[in-house]
């Protein structure tokens, strides 16, 4: 029996995003169905939230913020602002593009993630989608994460798993 105390928690409504490390793919998990699978790319130096490690930290977190919204496609981020510029998807750098959901974790093991910087975004990195090669972030195509940033609210818990 469920009191007026108690909270009623609306299954069909949780949403959930699951990135597996080692499949390097994002999942969005609706009233625990996968609704839609995206491909990413995790860090080139491994799982973990040691600061100025650039690992790609595990566990449970949630969006903390959304950056970005109506922001052009390939559009350039530093220090979670527009800079006018339009990436042409090229270089060695490690942009930040597109859009951005900036992590906070969850666990004691990754409760540094908000304050390390972790997103998950766009990148002009797009060839290399697939397999680990960011600096710490979880890096998508760019029309990806327009689409996830479109399905998502803010507080959307996620889960890295490794």
């Amino acid at each position: 029996m469920i009191t007026d105390s108690e909270p009623v928690v609306h299954d069909a409504f949780q949403t959930t995003l699951r990135i597996s490390v080692p499949r390097q793919i994002l999942e969005v998990v609706r009233n625990g169905q996968v609704d839609a699978s995206f491909p990413i790319s995790t860090s080139k130096f491994g799982l973990g939230s040691e600061p100025g490690s650039y690992k790609t930290p595990v566990g449970r977190f949630r969006i903390a913020e959304k950056i970005g919204a109506n922001a052009p496609l390939n559009a350039v981020f530093k220090s979670r602002e527009f800079t006018g510029e339009i990436s042409q998807l090229a270089g060695d750098e490690d942009l930040i593009l597109t859009r951005i959901l900036w992590l906070d974790g969850l666990d004691p093991a990754n409760a540094n993630t908000h304050d390390r910087y972790v997103y998950i975004h766009g990148t002009n990195q797009e060839a290399r989608i697939g397999s680990p090669a960011s600096h710490g972030c979880v890096r998508m195509r760019n029309p990806d994460i327009v689409q996830l940033f479109d399905r998502i609210p803010e507080g959307t818990i996620v889960e890295i798993i490794s």
